[in-house]
């Protein structure tokens, strides 16, 4: 059965138009420096799961398209990268600190802005909508992904 899941991105550093102009429409969800969304990718993410799509930190944020993990975790490479922002000087290649999974391009969509979801009812509990949430990767349950696509026209 798949899981669902809502992944964060800042559109000018990866944005759903990237993913869809990457090869096969796929990148490498890279730069995760939090220990629980990095949990949910080694632990619980499984290939085919869905993803909603979600740009954060820009003038309007949203869903803004729909896509599937296309692997299993493995290390993020960033962390060893002395140029990357991301890059994890305590992180050894014999021991990486940082995995990611690769994500593919379901379908682009309209924005769905995050004001609309506030005011869906029936997104009243989702894990992005609570007070003081910050994870970039967060798990949605059936029901949620049901009634986003719904908000969606899908």
């Amino acid at each position: 059965m798949p899981q669902y899941w809502l992944m964060k991105s800042e559109p000018d550093e990866a944005s759903i138009d990237h993913l869809a102009a990457a090869p096969d429409q796929t990148l490498p969800w890279t730069g995760v420096r939090n220990y629980q969304a990095r949990n949910f990718m080694r632990d619980v993410m499984r290939v085919g799961d869905g993803v909603l799509f979600y740009h954060s930190s820009c003038p309007e944020p949203g869903v803004a398209g729909l896509a599937e993990v296309a692997s299993t975790a493995y290390p993020d490479a960033t962390q060893f990268d002395p140029d990357s922002p991301y890059y994890d000087a305590k992180s050894k290649r014999e021991e990486p600190r940082w995995q990611h999974v690769d994500v593919k391009l379901v379908k682009k969509t309209r924005l769905l802005p995050l004001k609309e979801m506030r005011a869906a009812p029936q997104l009243a509990e989702m894990r992005l909508l609570q007070p003081g949430n910050r994870l970039s990767i967060t798990p949605v349950s059936p029901a949620e992904w049901r009634a986003v696509l719904a908000l969606l026209g899908e």
